[in-house]
């Protein structure tokens, strides 16, 4: 008997914002707002249905930059700081709101999160959040996938195939790093895939990756179960399609779950709306309004006028929606049962940090829809796509068509007017990479000092970062578009000046050091993945 069968999975990523020389600087919040809003709570999730024996299996990428960040001990040190501001911010709430019991019962639930939050990152967990992570994948409940190195959308790196095949390469080497063994999976960046991917992603020994729906069904042959069933691709790793049904339910801005009015407004924030005396010292010493994750209101509807947030009516919407989401999948798993063969999976991807941070109920919903699935159906099961195909080995060979899941299905949203100039610099530094590698990789042993080696690996680290999609997402969009320009050209120079010093081989070690000390992630960064194959 046929038995259907669900994967859910959370894309967990932020890119590498890290800044040592300054005392604080306002993007690294991004970090400090994830950590305490989505991945503390997803974790509280994981270990409550652990304790409860809830059976469930969940999958999540955690992407090199997020892992190096959260690895980070300087990063770790500004996230506690920035609890403490937070509990001393909710503190002086609780006194401020004492006449106003709405209010002073939100002031409180704040205090008592920011400091659980503390409690659990420092004292139960020693700042080591991906150790946490691990266990939950030791225990077999989590399923946990790599991404490329930096998050770079791989179709516009077409032509620089040794760039790609670094980004591939470097983040499974970090994944070992991180957990200890080769991943299985990869969350290609933005679902961004072209032909000729799946050649490195098995050169990587990685089994499965996401693609999205119109990847599939425009694939060759077309597949025959569409997207309810994986495909191998000619190189070997099957390819798993978004299912649009399941992400409507939760995206859409119309009709999406989180724009339920009892839900918490993400952008009424009491760091825009107090006075700055009132804010005391959580402004920092810049004096930036920002937001401090104290939030009174919920959407409430489509006026500026907002009603006070209700803890109870939103576990309701929570537990409303996840019971929906629940029958939804059933139906439609249903109807795949009665017209297939086979044992049809549905792939619902998200950001995970949609989950607490934009929408703040989001853990509250998957804890009620995992325990709602184990318990009260027997239409489909939870699984991984690498239990999946542990299960399932046999598939269609398709090749899948390019795609991805940005607007309109191509490569619109990172190659616009606002973001196309960063591509010449950025394919011009991807050549000039490869010419150094392969020129060094050819020098005899004792040619090869450990100072151009640190130069090799601090060219590749800048060009990497230069290549993250984030800023070219954030110049299209406009969030942050003065910070995301910044860093690419920042990247791209000092990328620039370390090649022209190790072209005339004279290297600025000061200058190399600085480097080094900005851009820290990957230290053991293998160079040589640049070398350019011989056809």
């Amino acid at each position: 008997m046929a038995t259907g069968y669900l994967a859910l999975i959370l894309h967990a990523h932020l890119p590498f914002v890290r800044h040592p020389e300054y005392p604080e600087f306002l993007e690294e919040d991004w970090l400090y707002e994830a950590i305490t809003e989505t991945y503390i709570p997803l974790l509280r999730m994981l270990d409550g249905m652990v304790a409860d024996g809830v059976p469930f299996q969940l999958t999540m990428s955690l992407t090199p930059p997020l892992c190096s960040m959260l690895r980070d001990p300087l990063l770790q040190e500004r996230y506690i700081h920035y609890l403490d501001r937070a509990i001393e911010l909710a503190r002086r709430e609780v006194d401020r709101t004492q006449y106003d019991s709405r209010l002073n019962s939100l002031a409180r639930f704040y205090l008592d999160r920011f400091t659980l939050c503390r409690c659990l990152f420092v004292d139960e967990w020693n700042r080591d959040l991906i150790a946490v992570f691990a266990r939950f994948q030791e225990m077999g409940m989590l399923e946990i996938i790599t991404c490329a190195a930096t998050h770079g959308f791989i179709p516009l790196m077409e032509n620089h195939p040794e760039a790609v095949r670094a980004q591939i390469l470097l983040a499974r080497d970090h994944y070992r790093e991180c957990f200890g063994r080769d991943p299985q999976g990869i969350w290609l960046p933005e679902c961004g895939y072209v032909a000729g991917i799946d050649k490195m992603l098995a050169e990587a020994n990685l089994r499965w990756f996401v693609i999205d729906s119109h990847g599939l069904m425009f694939g060759n042959p077309r597949p025959r179960y569409a997207i309810y069933a994986p495909c191998y691709t000619p190189a070997g790793p099957a390819a798993f399609a978004r299912d649009r049904e399941s992400s409507r339910q939760v995206w859409s801005q119309e009709d999406g779950y989180p724009g339920d009015p009892a839900y918490r407004d993400f952008y009424r924030d009491i760091g825009f709306d107090l006075s700055e005396h009132e804010l005391g010292d959580f402004m920092g010493k810049a004096r930036i309004r920002k937001f401090s994750g104290i939030k009174y209101h919920r959407i409430t509807g489509n006026t500026p006028e907002k009603d006070v947030y209700n803890r109870a009516w939103a576990e309701g919407a929570a537990d409303a929606h996840a019971s929906n989401f629940l029958h939804s999948r059933m139906k439609q798993i249903e109807q795949l049962l009665h017209n297939t063969n086979i044992d049809p999976i549905v792939v619902s991807p998200y950001d995970a940090e949609l989950f607490g941070h934009w929408w703040f109920e989001g853990p509250e919903f998957l804890n009620l829809f995992i325990r709602k699935a184990a318990y009260d159906q027997e239409t489909f099961r939870l699984t991984t796509p690498g239990r999946f195909l542990a299960q399932h080995p046999t598939q269609q060979l398709v090749v899948p068509s390019a795609s991805s899941w940005g607007h309109k299905g191509y490569w619109e949203v990172w190659l616009d007017e606002a973001n196309s100039w960063i591509y010449p610099h950025l394919h011009m530094a991807a050549r000039r990479m490869t010419e150094m590698a392969t020129e060094f990789a050819d020098l005899e042993a004792d040619a090869l000092t450990p100072l151009f080696e640190r130069t090799l690996r601090q060219l590749a680290r800048e060009l990497l970062l230069a290549q993250s999609s984030d800023w070219a997402f954030l110049m299209k969009t406009g969030t942050a578009r003065n910070y995301a320009s910044k860093r690419t050209k920042d990247h791209i120079l000092r990328f620039t000046r370390l090649y022209d010093q190790l072209r005339g081989r004279n290297i600025d070690e000061k200058f190399l050091a600085n480097c080094e000390w900005r851009d820290n992630l990957f230290p053991k960064l293998e160079w040589r993945y640049y070398v350019r194959k011989q056809v």
